[in-house]
C-alpha cells in the first residue's frame, strides 16, 4: 500500500513511515499542496495511491464515488505527528487488510 498524505498531515510522515509504506508521498511532493480535493483525488487514481487525510470532505467523496482511490480518514483533531504515526503503526495490519479488500473504499482510524 502506498499513500498520498494530504496537506493536513505532516510531510515528515512519508519518511517516518517509509519502513511500512515505501513509495508513499505527500501532496507537496506532487505540487498539490494548494489543490482542491478533486485534483488530489485524480492524482491518487493516476498514481495508484491511497489517500490518507484528516479531511472529512475526502471521506464524503469516497462515499459518493467509491474507489479508486481508497481513502483512510484519521479521526483526530489537533494532535502531534507522533500521535498520527502511532495510530498508523498500531493499525498497520488493519490497513493491509483494507488494501486487499475488493469492495473496501473507506477506512476510519481514530
Amino acid at each position: 500500500m502506498r499513500f498520498l498524505f494530504d496537506q493536513n498531515l505532516s510531510p515528515r510522515l512519508v519518511g517516518i513511515l517509509s519502513d511500512l509504506f515505501p513509495g508513499s508521498m505527500h501532496v507537496r511532493e506532487a505540487g498539490l499542496q494548494a489543490a482542491d480535493d478533486a485534483v488530489v483525488w485524480a492524482y491518487a487514481v493516476e498514481q495508484g495511491l491511497a489517500i490518507i487525510s484528516k479531511d472529512s470532505d475526502l471521506r464524503q467523496r469516497s462515499f459518493l464515488f467509491g474507489h479508486p482511490p481508497k481513502v483512510v480518514w484519521i479521526q483526530r483533531g489537533n494532535c502531534s505527528t507522533s500521535e498520527i504515526e502511532m495510530i498508523i503503526r498500531e493499525r498497520y495490519n488493519e490497513l493491509l487488510a483494507f488494501d486487499q479488500e475488493e469492495a473496501g473504499a473507506f477506512l476510519a482510524l481514530g
